[in-house]
């Protein structure tokens, strides 16, 4: 198995302000699958997937990528596994402002010794008339695929992504999505949180139901959407598909 999540619990805060956010979450993902997770606001999505990336650590359990155990690495380490693993595609874009679209990408292309070429992404993105812009000049589904390309040029053997259409207007949803189709068509193994319905029928490989801070249930999206077994899954799907 390629990402390996073990009995994952994560908490923050102390005292009157404690709150366990993860409450033992375990999944596994292959190579080259797209694995969905859902759940309502508040339910540990967002924080499984910085602790995948390392941007959280954890308190126990075990995640592990391509056989590497990241829990527990030093903060040297932690950065190696994030340059040479992964691609992390955030909710706001994160560009630099005073930087070109060109310069951004450059930023992470920097940080690998097998960049992918960016004038040929640029291209399958059609952001090439844009390369010399600052993103104060591009639309929101324009900054949205800069931000895709730059974890692109990183060649990366992982992508999370966190919410990547939230922030778009209706019409830039659909580009952002073909996209991302592309990409699974090609192999590339992705863990995606959104709340894209449709996205997740059409494309994902598998997905995963959290609900404070726990897995309540997974499977195919045909299975997943299909015949829902867990009561509050089946509350969930009930609000969002109306």
């Amino acid at each position: 198995m390629y990402l390996e999540v073990s009995d994952v619990k994560k908490s923050y805060g102390e005292g009157g302000s404690y709150i366990q956010v993860l409450k033992g979450v375990s999944l596994q993902v292959k190579q080259g699958d797209m694995c969905v997770i859902q759940g309502t606001s508040g339910s540990g999505k967002s924080t499984l997937l910085n602790c995948i990336g390392g941007l959280d650590t954890i308190e126990s359990g075990s995640i592990k990528v391509d056989g590497t155990e990241i829990a527990g690495m030093k903060a040297d380490e932690l950065s190696d596994y994030r340059r040479d693993y992964l691609g992390f595609i955030f909710q706001f874009y994160n560009l630099v402002p005073n930087l070109t679209v060109r310069e951004n990408i450059q930023v992470c292309e920097y940080l690998t010794d097998q960049p992918l070429n960016m004038d040929e992404l640029l291209e399958i993105l059609g952001l090439t008339e844009h390369q010399n812009k600052f993103p104060a000049q591009l639309s929101g589904g324009q900054k949205q695929r800069v931000a895709i390309v730059r974890s692109l040029a990183m060649n990366p053997d992982v992508i999370l992504f966190d919410e990547p259409t939230s922030a778009l207007d209706p019409e830039m949803v659909g580009e952002v999505l073909d996209l991302m189709k592309s990409l699974a068509d090609e192999g590339m193994t992705m863990v995606i949180v959104t709340h894209e319905m449709g996205f997740a029928k059409e494309v994902a490989t598998n997905v995963i139901f959290i609900d404070e801070g726990k897995i309540l249930e997974s499977g195919e999206p045909k299975e997943f959407f299909g015949n829902p077994k867990n009561p509050r899954l089946k509350e969930f799907l009930s609000k969002v598909l109306a």
